[in-house]
């Protein structure tokens, strides 16, 4: 029997300089593809035009050489392929799954039902309940997003790091964005053609996109598209406890860059994965022995 070869990938959004929780998932991720022979595909995430930009690109690409982090062919830009998410949503629009949500954003807020675990407000679908009529006198003065209604179905898959995890669509994440209100296409859509396209098969990612998983699922089950394989890493926290984010330039790699080496940053972090045992200066390619999905923490971690 062939066994699929693995193909893994980078999927970073250029809306900054990375930071150390950012390199942690990149250098995990491809050792996770590189251990197994596999390839690595990068792709930049670069669909906001207020947060993305191409210099940003370029800095992804000179930070991930810098560190040791190679990948396969060209970069991908997700700037450059709306015309696959278009025909992705279309064919969701066939299946009459799909429809026009003309909420500002306090008025999605007054609509939502109980946040999830992790603050996330949870829309309770009224504007699929709109009438034609309504429909056309709101689209006279507002451009309308456009959402995904989701059924009561139950979606479980086992994580390679996480263990068992399931949602309820409906009740855990609610209708959520396909197409925002500017004509962007929204992450879940966009991930979900980009990994299948790409031929990726294993998807290793920081756990707050956990629960991403079960609607990304959902929508490729609905565009007949493959699962790839799932591992969602413990997230680096800072020494406040708080998650570790570019907006707060939190550990960004140019500081970094100033207090380390290449190889004592992937020390520090190959440390922080158990797959050393003290932060000693370390390329990745030395690690792709060492790696273990078993050697791997479950609970975040502060650095």
């Amino acid at each position: 029997m062939r066994v699929n070869r693995v193909v893994g990938r980078f999927a970073p959004s250029p809306s900054g300089r990375m930071h150390l929780g950012n390199l942690w998932s990149c250098l995990l991720a491809w050792l996770a593809a590189r251990s197994a022979s596999g390839g690595m595909v990068l792709r930049l995430e670069d669909l906001d035009p207020d947060r993305c930009r191409p210099e940003y690109c370029d800095q992804v690409m000179r930070d991930l050489e810098w560190l040791g982090l190679d990948w396969d062919g060209q970069p991908v830009y997700q700037s450059r392929r709306t015309e696959r998410y278009k025909q992705a949503f279309q064919r969701l629009e066939q299946q009459g799954v799909i429809y026009p949500c003309f909420c500002t954003r306090a008025e999605r807020l007054a609509a939502s039902a109980p946040h999830r675990s992790d603050g996330t407000a949870i829309y309770d679908g009224r504007c699929a309940r709109l009438s034609q009529w309504e429909r056309v006198e709101l689209s006279k003065t507002r451009r309308p997003a456009w959402r995904v209604r989701v059924p009561e179905q139950e979606i479980a898959f086992t994580d390679l790091l996480q263990g068992g995890f399931r949602e309820v669509l409906a009740r855990d994440c609610g209708d959520f964005i396909l197409r925002r209100s500017d004509g962007v296409y929204a992450y879940q859509l966009a991930v979900v053609v980009d990994d299948a396209d790409m031929g990726v098969t294993q998807v290793v990612r920081g756990s707050d996109l956990l629960s991403s998983t079960p609607r990304q699922m959902w929508l490729q089950d609905r565009l007949s598209l493959p699962h790839p394989a799932y591992g969602h890493l413990p997230l680096l926290l800072a020494r406040d406890g708080r998650r570790l984010a570019k907006r707060d330039r939190d550990r960004e790699l140019g500081q970094l860059q100033r207090e380390y080496t290449a190889r004592s940053l992937v020390g520090l972090l190959a440390c922080a994965a158990n797959l050393i045992d003290r932060p000693e200066p370390i390329t990745p390619r030395e690690l792709l022995p060492l790696f273990s999905w078993e050697k791997l923490p479950r609970e975040d971690i502060t650095i």
